[in-house]
């Protein structure tokens, strides 16, 4: 039951996407080269927010984790405000920096995660690296579209 109430956090946050989709305004931003191909945004997504739910389970089974819980709660939450700023907003800088505490508060909970259990580090991994992207992305795009 536990899993489930983790899943439906990152549902929410994932919602965003449903609600503020990319549209006409992000097709008209000129983007690197690097950027990912439409597909991947999903697929990525998908994945990582599984990863998140099931990381945050197995956190609740650890002793000595309110902590990282408490930093699950607070990346959960700077996710789901990034893509209505970016997205429905169209605030470049707001979203930057949005995403570079999201950033910071992931790599934090990391950390601690692999102290307290090295397969929920490893789990929660590749939304780190995922966030890089999507970091050097909308750092790129603030960057070319003033």
């Amino acid at each position: 039951m536990t899993f489930f109430i983790f899943l439906l956090a990152c549902c929410a946050a994932g919602a965003t996407g449903i609600i503020f989709k990319p549209g006409a305004w992000y097709e008209s931003l000129k983007k690197p080269s690097f950027t990912p191909p439409d597909w991947a945004f999903p697929v990525a997504w998908t994945t990582i927010y599984l990863l998140l739910a099931w990381a945050g389970y197995r956190l609740t089974l650890i002793p000595g984790s309110e902590i990282v819980l408490a930093l699950w709660a607070a990346q959960i939450a700077l996710n789901t405000l990034w893509t209505p700023v970016f997205f429905g907003a169209n605030r470049l800088v707001a979203a930057m920096v949005i995403l570079v505490l999201l950033w910071i508060v992931v790599a934090a909970m990391i950390v601690m995660a692999l102290q307290l259990d090295i397969i929920t580090g490893l789990i929660l991994f590749p939304y780190l690296v995922w966030l890089s992207v999507a970091a050097a992305l909308n750092f790129s795009i603030l960057r070319h579209n003033r």
